[in-house]
Formats: structure tokens, sequence, C-alpha cells
């Protein structure tokens, strides 16, 4: 996975925080940035795939490592 701008820690937060972390992280950044979240939530995959798509910021690239899930979102 490559670099991102900024990462957030969500493990062992359930849904909605991780999308409310990565929401916050966003609007910190400016467009083309890109936020990185690390999450324990398994349901984060579909959240943050219906979150780019409501959003429009872009879901670049999600993976699974053990038990954490990662995703890297770049700002609109």
């Amino acid at each position: 996975m490559q670099a991102a701008d900024i990462e957030v820690d969500a493990r062992g937060l359930n849904c909605p925080l991780p999308i409310l972390k990565a929401k916050k992280a966003l609007s910190g950044l400016q467009s083309g940035q890109t936020v990185k979240v690390v999450s324990t939530d398994a349901g984060s995959v579909r959240d943050f795939q219906a979150f780019a798509k409501q959003t429009g910021n872009e879901l670049l690239e999600q993976q699974t490592e053990g038990s954490e899930f990662i995703h890297l979102m770049r700002r609109r």
C-alpha cells in the first residue's frame, strides 16, 4: 500500500466510528491528499466502499492484514 499524508488509528472502534474518524481527517486535507485508516471492524470494508460512493472521495485501496482492515482514501 502506498504512503498516505495522514494515518488514522480506528482499531477497536465499531461502525460508524471508523467512518466518522475518516471523515474528520479528510476534512482537514486538501484535494488530492490521502488518508490511511486502520480498523479492526470487519464491516468497515463495505462501509468505506459506501462512504466513497456517497461523498465522491476516492477509495484507492483496501487490504486485510490479519485482523486489521486498511483503507486508503483520496480527498476529492
